[in-house]
This record gives structure tokens, sequence and C-alpha cells, in this order.
């Protein structure tokens, strides 16, 4: 493995992930959708390139509708339920690699906190990154 190549998968090993370069945007979502889909206070998450990530093993997609009328697509490993990515592997631009799922926790580096707005009260914010009340730019 390179420096430029972050490395991730579900509990069980069996959904794995190489992202390569550095992600054009990392944060925290404490929407209430990633919040139930996590079963934590937020999501950490990191966004590449499709074509920066190459993606192996079994997924389960759970396609949810958002409020704002967008849609999530979350990808659990096939045997073990793990959270690990979001995008449909062929249909999207981009993928969200999930925080939690990274073989170095280190190479999360949060800059922005989005959908403030539907925080739980007992979570609380690290001090220092940008804060949006819904999504930026919408």
């Amino acid at each position: 493995m390179t420096t430029d190549t972050i490395t991730g998968g579900c509990l069980c090993g069996a959904l794995r992930y190489e992202a390569r370069g550095e992600p054009a945007y990392a944060g925290l979502c404490c929407c209430s959708d990633c919040r139930r889909a996590s079963g934590a206070g937020f999501v950490g998450f990191m966004g590449f390139a499709a074509r920066a990530v190459t993606i192996t093993g079994e997924a389960l997609v759970h396609s949810h509708a958002l409020a704002d009328g967008r849609v999530a697509d979350r990808n659990r490993c096939a045997r073990c339920g793990s959270l690990v990515y979001g995008g449909i592997v062929g249909q999207v631009d981009s993928h969200t690699i999930y925080a939690g799922s990274l073989d170095d926790p280190s190479r999360f580096k949060p800059a922005i906190a989005i959908f403030v707005a539907e925080k739980a009260s007992w979570v609380e914010v690290p001090p220092g990154l940008a804060m949006f009340e819904r999504m930026p730019g919408a």
C-alpha cells in the first residue's frame, strides 16, 4: 500500500475497497437518516471519484429516499452487515467511504459537519469544523 491509497472494509473482511489519492471532501453527517443507518450520533465520510475507488466483495445496497428529494444508496457487507460505502458501483460519479470502515483511522481528517440542524442533542461536533445546517450549496 502506498501512502496515497486508503484501504478499508467490513468487519469480517469480505467487502473491501481501495481509494487512490486524497478525498475530495471529508466530514461528519449528523442527519437523522445517517444516525439511524449507522446506529451512531453521526457518520464520518470521505468522498472520492468513482474512478479512484476499487471495491471487491459482495454488497447489499439499500436505497433510501431522503426528505430533500435525494436518494442515499448505502452499501453493507452481504455477510456481516457492516456499513462500508455509499453509491452504486458503475452508476455513480463518486463514492462515499464511511470513516468507520478505514483500516487506518488516522487517514480520516474531517473538515466539515453537515446537517447539524438534525444533530442529536447528545452529540458534540469536534471544534474547528465548518458547520452547515443542511447540505452545503443546497
